[in-house]
């Protein structure tokens, strides 16, 4: 086996081209770094493993400019019906009601091959982004200025190629993660499960349940999710003694569907059995080398959120990255990576797996007590509770030293009016750093000047439809000055990734933030 000379001259070398290194690929080469991805399969899994994604992740696609072209693989996620013990309604998870605070339907279904083959397009588009498929990583190597990796082609060649950074999104059994010594920290959930994926038959599909359901049956607890089109999930616990192997197989997969389907009334698009897991890194980064998605954390599947992860790490890590490579933020702003992501990975995770926990519950006592529970908590009647109440904002990282309001959540997107009809506020404002300013005050013009004097963070003022305040954007659902009023802020400093750095109450906490995130950017301060 001989080994070629050396290519250099990467900025990014992105191991893995799913979902997450795909994502993280199109944004690098957005931002024009010369970016290499390598996978080590020569195309794209034909069959659907992710199912979900929400208006975080939408948005997202919608900046990168694909939003158009997935939508067609895309539909709204039902509400999910969660039954007790004895078959009756005992809670409902459903979407926050209109207008919708990020712009889009707030949580989504989707068909993950189509939707992965138009985010690798996408990345691919730019001149500054290659990628070597069929090319498995074999070793990497810290040097002071970059990382040396050696890649092994399909037949057998290896070569060495360097980068900057590595960022590895290389999926559960990471070969980056191990090649780094990055542990794995157990969080505590090991249950299995056999996933079946279906497309229904038309006469079929009337028959089974028009909404998402879990049916907590302590015999053998079950999800359904309704797909796009005629996608079908079921995802079915399997009991002590299966072997999961055999449960994979037609027959036994169509016993288990039986009280659905029979196999005339669809195609078995996929079993497989998992054991869902709930894992964290205990650091996602090991000097120039850094890792996203499955690489840096496993978690059950109940509320859909597996890939979302994901792709949070992509977009909280790239504008961190691209400022360092740009050399306008010291390298210690990587550290933040992990400080964000990993606690707000465990708090999710806390909540997916009492969720779980709950639907897995065995003792048929225990289950018809978990059902009186809910029921109380709801009053009385099904408890009803909205997927976006589940994800937690960050606590820690890149954030203002005042714990302000807001600090660390999602900042709305509301439609602005425009010449053209309505548009959505990202399109309308620059994707960087920017500040917000509620402009129906009448200091909006002073606030707005204060920026003035930190010209990498653009401000801009939002007012309701008909304030016909010059140089203000008027937003036509209120949903903006809702916010505003909500937290009894003036202004917000919000990050590339759409998440508050911090918000101001009057003019001087507005100039405080400025100065606090203008020092952190430079590393005057530290970032974690």
């Amino acid at each position: 086996m001989t080994m070629s000379s050396a290519v250099t001259g990467h900025d990014v070398l992105v191991v893995g081209f799913g979902p997450t290194g795909a994502v993280a690929s199109g944004l690098l080469g957005r931002l024009g770094h010369r970016t290499l991805v390598v996978d080590r399969l020569a195309g794209i899994y034909d069959k659907p493993r992710a199912i979900a994604l929400d208006h975080e992740i939408f948005r997202h696609f919608d900046n990168m400019g694909v939003a158009e072209a997935i939508s067609p693989h895309v539909e709204p996620f039902t509400a999910s019906e969660h039954f007790g013990a004895d078959g009756q309604l005992i809670r409902r998870i459903d979407m926050v009601a209109k207008p919708y605070p990020l712009g889009y339907t707030p949580s989504m279904v989707f068909s993950q091959p189509p939707v992965e083959a138009e985010l690798r397009r996408h990345a691919l588009s730019f001149d500054c982004v290659r990628a070597a498929l069929g090319v498995e990583l074999v070793d990497l190597v810290q040097r002071p200025e970059h990382v040396e990796a050696t890649l092994r082609d399909a037949d057998g060649q290896l070569r060495s190629v360097t980068a900057r950074y590595v960022l590895g999104c290389d999926g559960a059994s990471s070969t980056v993660r191990q090649i780094a010594g990055i542990a794995l920290e157990d969080l505590i959930f090991d249950e299995p499960w056999l996933v079946v994926d279906v497309r229904v038959n038309p006469g079929a599909i009337a028959r089974l349940p028009q909404s998402s359901a879990q049916f907590c049956n302590p015999a053998r607890p079950v999800s359904f999710l309704i797909g796009p089109n005629n996608h079908r999930r079921w995802e079915i616990m399997l009991l002590p003694g299966e072997d999961p192997r055999a449960m994979e197989r037609p027959e036994n997969v169509w016993s288990l569907l039986a009280p659905w389907l029979a196999p005339a009334d669809g195609e078995l698009w996929r079993a497989a059995s998992y054991r869902f897991h709930a894992l964290v890194a205990a650091d996602w980064r090991n000097g120039r080398v850094l890792i996203a998605g499955d690489a840096a954390h496993q978690q059950p599947p109940f509320i859909g959120q597996g890939m979302c992860q994901g792709l949070r790490d992509a977009t909280n890590l790239v504008w961190k990255l691209d400022r360092v490579l740009k050399g306008t933020s010291p390298d210690g702003l990587l550290d933040s990576y992990t400080a964000e992501r990993k606690q707000h990975v465990i708090e999710l995770t806390g909540k997916i797996k009492a969720i779980g926990q709950s639907i897995c519950e065995r003792d048929p006592a225990a289950a018809r007590r978990r059902d009186a529970q809910i029921l109380s908590e709801g009053g009385g009647k099904p408890l009803v509770l909205t997927r976006q109440e589940i994800i937690p904002p960050l606590r820690a990282g890149f954030l203002s030293e005042q714990d302000g309001a807001a600090r660390g959540s999602l900042f709305p997107q509301p439609r602005i009016a425009s010449d053209g009809g309505p548009r959505l506020l990202d399109q309308m404002t620059d994707p960087g750093l920017r500040v917000f300013i509620d402009g129906r005050r009448s200091d909006a013009s002073s606030l707005a000047a204060l920026c003035a004097a930190h010209p990498d963070l653009p401000a801009t003022a939002v007012a309701p439809a008909g304030a016909d305040k010059p140089g203000t954007l008027e937003e036509i659902d209120g949903v903006l000055a809702g916010w505003f009023d909500r937290h009894g802020v003036v202004a917000a400093i919000v990050r590339p990734d759409h998440y508050v750095f911090g918000t101001a109450r009057s003019a001087s906490e507005l100039s405080r933030l400025l100065h606090d995130i203008s020092s952190r950017l430079r590393g005057n301060h530290n970032p974690i």
